[in-house]
């Protein structure tokens, strides 16, 4: 148990962490009672099987929160980077999280940095189960990732909520959005306020990012300013080629009907991108959205995306 008031057995989260034996082979629970956390959080590759829970059942009551931006400089020099940037790391597969919201909330008004991606959330690990968890931020909110180029991550987001405007959920990872509320932030501008998604899936592995039945909303004023994705090629990477498919999902008028952009040199159009059975008001079907065809969308299930070789289903 958690609680900032030391009513628990910690007073954070990184020491109940810190306690769970390396090489554990059963499940680990850290229940966290209500409060702000305003710390950075590890779960390294060593702790498997170890399960976040607010306590109280709503998410809004329990936050791990931290700022550090990629721009940031740190105590001994240089700066933090994106990845660094994470307020909470998850390396130890089999992790998961149910009730509670992870943030990240650097000012990007209060600073002037070349790089001011701030992660809320990374993930390097493989069968991760978020339910019921919000994740908050601005530009790269949610860096769902793998071990290495080579390692696919698979991770299931079921009923939950996640916000940003610049590139907020990218990626190499396997990720299903199942429910979830995917909300784009105003950036004050009347043509582009950002990109839900930036995929970096390897040309290897056919499933990247998967929302179905979820919802995009939006707090911008303006229509037709919000793409869905653009391909991230990360060090110019032409094996990076990113997988992405929105299906029976509400699409919120701020989606341009030409949802899809380029990046860093990469046309999307040689990307892996794709709707199917959408509505809402976003999602006019024109020339520049590529659609799965009826034969096409068996391929493209939650169930196909997490199974691997495993045979891994967490989707109740």
């Amino acid at each position: 148990m958690v609680a900032p008031d030391g009513s628990g057995d910690f007073t954070s989260v990184q020491a109940a962490v810190d306690a769970v034996p390396t090489g554990n082979a059963s499940r680990y629970t850290i229940t966290i009672r209500p409060g702000t956390y305003r710390e950075t959080v590890t779960v390294p590759a060593g702790k498997p099987y170890v399960s976040f829970v607010g306590s109280t059942g709503d998410p809004r009551d329990v936050v791990i929160v931290y700022d550090n931006a990629s721009g940031t400089p740190k105590p001994g020099g240089g700066t933090y980077g994106t990845s660094g940037s994470a307020s909470v790391t998850i390396d130890g597969n089999d992790f998961t999280a149910r009730h509670l919201t992870f943030a990240n909330d650097f000012d990007e008004a209060a600073h002037d940095y070349a790089a001011e991606q701030a992660v809320a959330v990374l993930t390097r690990a493989d069968r991760l189960v978020f339910d019921d968890v919000r994740f908050l931020g601005n530009q790269d909110t949610l860096y769902h990732n793998s071990a290495s180029v080579d390692a696919v991550g698979r991770a299931y987001f079921r009923d939950c909520y996640v916000e940003g405007d610049v590139d907020f959920i990218f990626g190499r990872g396997t990720g299903v959005f199942d429910g979830c509320e995917i909300r784009s932030l105003d950036r004050g501008s009347t043509g582009n306020n950002g990109y839900v998604t930036a995929a970096s899936t390897m040309i290897g592995n056919p499933y990247g990012l998967l929302f179905t039945g979820c919802v995009l909303t939006t707090d911008a004023a303006a229509a037709q300013s919000v793409h869905l994705g653009r391909p991230w090629h990360p060090g110019g990477d032409v094996n990076a080629i990113g997988q992405v498919v929105f299906r029976d999902s509400v699409l919120g008028a701020h989606v341009k009907d030409s949802p899809w952009t380029d990046m860093s040199g990469f046309s999307w159009r040689d990307a892996r991108f794709a709707e199917y059975r959408n509505s809402g008001p976003g999602s006019t079907v024109t020339a520049d959205r590529p659609q799965l065809t009826d034969e096409q969308a068996p391929t493209y299930t939650p169930q196909r995306y997490l199974a691997g070789v495993d045979g891994w289903n967490p989707i109740p």
